[in-house]
């Protein structure tokens, strides 16, 4: 099935990643490839993972204290957020209203 990244989520890889690589080269390659892998195992068997919130599941990436939180949709995956385990939870919840 196809994955889709919200704009927000979109932002939200890109600064994780950016922020990996200035903080040792090599390291923001290794996170976005760490998150590749999570999106393929989704796209698989998108109800693997536990349920976080109503219909929002999680995939929790295995080096890195992330993860994606997603929904099933008819015809794709929308991933809403690319979040940090260990700050603001539950700052996503608004997005899945819409």
């Amino acid at each position: 099935m196809r994955v889709v990244f919200s704009g927000l989520a979109k932002r939200e890889l890109d600064d994780a990643t950016n922020f990996y690589e200035m903080e040792f080269e090599g390291l923001g390659k290794r996170f976005l490839a760490e998150v590749k892998k999570a999106v393929i195992r989704i796209s698989e068997y998108p109800k693997a993972w536990s349920v976080e919130r109503g219909e929002v599941r999680k995939c929790l990436l295995h080096r890195f204290p992330y993860k994606l939180l997603y929904s099933i949709e008819r015809d794709h995956i929308h991933v809403m957020a690319v979040a940090h385990l260990h700050r603001k939870p539950d700052y996503w919840v608004e997005r899945s209203d819409t």
